[in-house]
């Protein structure tokens, strides 16, 4: 697989050895990125949505970002600087902002089941580089848009139609930003990742700005516990990993999380939210990671 740059954050050792963090950071991507969603719709309930992603992933990339400095890794350059702010844009303003905008009215099992579609949108985005989908895959992305159309005439998006367009937007900023700076001259990853959360307090900050967004009270500590668990397991842990893989492994499997998170978000959202879903939901959600799956495997067979 091809990276945008070979340089490492530390000197080789067993702990370093992709045998070891590929398993570990796929872990973090499927357990933890499952867990966010239900942090996200407690912390909202205490913050304006754009403006809690506006503090959080500042403080995860400012902590991070100094404590690479501190161990001696190269700051980004001028370019780099240039590539993670529009990743940021992507994967962050989007991706994440529009999530965390949604879910003030979609349960959050059935966000995750939505942005799962992220996978179905990568496949067609790595087709503007020449990757085009072959036969499986095409079958998956037709299966999967299937999928978000019965999706949709379920309780959970029916009832917000602003809510269910956001999350198609969000997957489809992320599902580009993932792929576009694929093919761009970033830091290592673990700097990356910092560099990106840094950068992501500015078009988060501007959509809180553009949208109004202001703290009408101080935020319970339910929802102060559940931004900080969004900081340190979400961003620092979670989004650390998905950079990780995004650049040392094939795509099929750094996405793989796509369709990990929705029964685990689901099992979350209804064991400790109270949340519930319906017939219409389930069957999407089938549909969905049926179509997310048949990419996967199209994929694997591929590499």
């Amino acid at each position: 697989m091809d990276q945008a740059v070979s340089a490492t954050d530390s000197p080789p050792s067993t702990m370093s050895s992709p045998r070891i963090l590929v398993p570990l950071a796929l872990a973090g991507v499927y357990l933890i990125w499952g867990s966010t969603y239900l942090a996200i719709r407690i912390g909202i309930a205490g913050f304006p949505p754009f403006l809690m992603a506006a503090i959080r992933f500042p403080i995860a990339g400012g902590l991070m970002y100094a404590f690479l400095r501190w161990r001696g890794v190269a700051a980004p350059t001028r370019r780099q600087w240039f590539n993670c702010l529009v990743t940021s844009c992507l994967l962050l303003g989007l991706g994440n902002g529009l999530v965390c905008y949604a879910e003030q009215t979609v349960p959050s099992g059935i966000a995750a089941v939505a942005v799962a579609s992220v996978g179905l949108f990568m496949a067609i985005f790595a087709g503007l580089y020449g990757q085009w989908p072959n036969r499986l895959e095409w079958l998956g992305l037709i299966v999967g848009f299937a999928g978000v159309i019965v999706l949709n005439l379920g309780n959970g998006l029916r009832s917000s139609p602003l809510g269910a367009a956001a999350l198609v937007l969000a997957a489809i900023g992320w599902a580009f930003g993932s792929i576009w700076s694929r093919r761009r001259d970033m830091p290592a990853p673990t700097m990356g990742a910092a560099a990106q959360m840094l950068c992501g307090g500015i078009p988060l900050g501007l959509m809180a700005l553009a949208g109004g967004e202001r703290m009408p009270h101080l935020p319970s500590l339910q929802a102060t516990l559940a931004l900080a668990y969004l900081v340190v397991a979400g961003s620092i842990l979670g989004f650390t990993a998905y950079v990780y893989l995004l650049h040392n492994v094939r795509p099929a499997l750094a996405t793989s999380y796509a369709y990990v998170n929705p029964p685990v978000a689901v099992l979350v959202g209804v064991a400790l939210g109270g949340e519930s879903v319906h017939a219409l939901d389930i069957a999407g959600t089938v549909v969905i990671l049926a179509g997310v799956v048949a990419i996967t495997l199209a994929k694997t067979k591929s590499h």
